[in-house]
Parts: C-alpha cells; sequence; structure tokens
C-alpha cells in the first residue's frame, strides 16, 4: 500500500512547481529585462568612457599639432580651430593665452572668460589668475593684480607660494621694501616650499638688504 503522507507530498510538490511554472510565464519577462537593462547599462557605460577616452586623445593631438606651427600667428589660428571638449575648454584657453605673447591685451581677455566662467575647475581658474599677473603692468593695473594675488594667498591652492613671490615683487616695485622682505620671508618659513623657492627668496632678501638664514633641511 502505497504512503499517504508520501502521496500528499508529492502532489503539494507537483502544486508548486505549477504554480512556479505559471508565475515565470506571467512575470519571467521582467527578469530578462532586469538582465538586459543591466548589461545594456554597462555597454553603455563602456562605450561612453571609450568615447570621452578618444574626444580626449583627439584633443590633445590637435593641441599637440597646433603648436608645432613655426610662428605665433601660426599656431594661434591653429588652436582657434582646435576643437576642445567641455573638459578641456579652460585648459584650451590657457595654452592660448599663452601663446599670445604679442598681445597682452587678447591674452588677459582669454584669462579673463576663463576665470569668470563658472564651469572652469578652480585649479584653472587660479592659474588664470597667475597668469594674469605675470602679463604685468600691459594687462592690468599694479593693484587689480595685487588683488588677484590676494586671493590665491589667502586660499590654500596649489599657487599660494608662487602668488607670495609675485606679491614681493609687486611691493619691491611699489618701494615697499620691508613689506616685501617680511613676504619673502613667509615664502622662506613656507613647509611647503621648495629649495629653489627658498634660494630664490633668499637671494632677493638679500638684495633689498635683509638678513636671512636659509633652512636648506
Amino acid at each position: 500500500m502505497s504512503n499517504p503522507d508520501s502521496f500528499i507530498e508529492e502532489v503539494a510538490e507537483e502544486v508548486r512547481r505549477d504554480r512556479m511554472s505559471r508565475l515565470m510565464r506571467k512575470y519571467g519577462w521582467i527578469g530578462v529585462l532586469a538582465v538586459v537593462l543591466i548589461v545594456g547599462g554597462a555597454a553603455f557605460n563602456e562605450y561612453r568612457k571609450a568615447q570621452e577616452i578618444a574626444a580626449a586623445q583627439a584633443f590633445g593631438d590637435a593641441v599637440y599639432d597646433a603648436l608645432e606651427g613655426s610662428s605665433e600667428q601660426t599656431r594661434l589660428l591653429a588652436l582657434q580651430e582646435v576643437n576642445a571638449p567641455e573638459v578641456g575648454a579652460p585648459l584650451l584657453g590657457l595654452i592660448t593665452a599663452a601663446e599670445s605673447t604679442g598681445d597682452p591685451a587678447e591674452a588677459a581677455e582669454i584669462l579673463q572668460s576663463v576665470i569668470t566662467d563658472p564651469e572652469t575647475p578652480p585649479i584653472y581658474q587660479d592659474l588664470a589668475r597667475l597668469r594674469l599677473v605675470l602679463l604685468g603692468d600691459a594687462a592690468l593695473p599694479a593693484t587689480e593684480r595685487r588683488a588677484l594675488l590676494d586671493m590665491l594667498i589667502l586660499g590654500s591652492g596649489p599657487f599660494r607660494l608662487l602668488a607670495l613671490e609675485q606679491r614681493a615683487l609687486l611691493e619691491v616695485e611699489a618701494g615697499e621694501t620691508e613689506a616685501a622682505i617680511a613676504t619673502l620671508q613667509e615664502v622662506i618659513r613656507a613647509a611647503g616650499a621648495s629649495l629653489a623657492q627658498q634660494q630664490r627668496a633668499a637671494q632677493l632678501v638679500v638684495a633689498l638688504g635683509g638678513d636671512v638664514a636659509l633652512d636648506a633641511s
């Protein structure tokens, strides 16, 4: 004789299988769709990354080719034809400004556009400010250059010590010898100052009649 309990278990198992089969037929497409979306999303991300890498490489090659020009005018014209990706636009502006040595006003205009563009990363904005100061009187009066340097000095960016050096030069230009020496001493004492920066600052301090003990450790 068959075991009633075993028969009941077999019937219950068959009912579960039948129910699972119906559920799979009814809702199985959701799982398939989820797999398709996951695989498709991963493939799209890889495609997008590949496109971004290709665009960056094309941008770099175009800039390199443009800078191979034999004259400033040729290089500037070639740079104007470069199609920069969104993230490369500030860098292209900085490079173009650096090439505009014969026209400080044009270089200053380009740098100002880099600074004021809200999409420009802060480090590029700071570099543009420093480059603007380096253009000298041909681009901005001393008061405006000092204001730009103060912005760099008050921050904690990578150009702070270079900005201090430039402020010392502006102070020398204005006849503020004691202030220049104090600024240079700050450069010398700065923990992040390189040996070359310390030496430049120390030499200028001595040239201004000040005393300095350079710690090269």
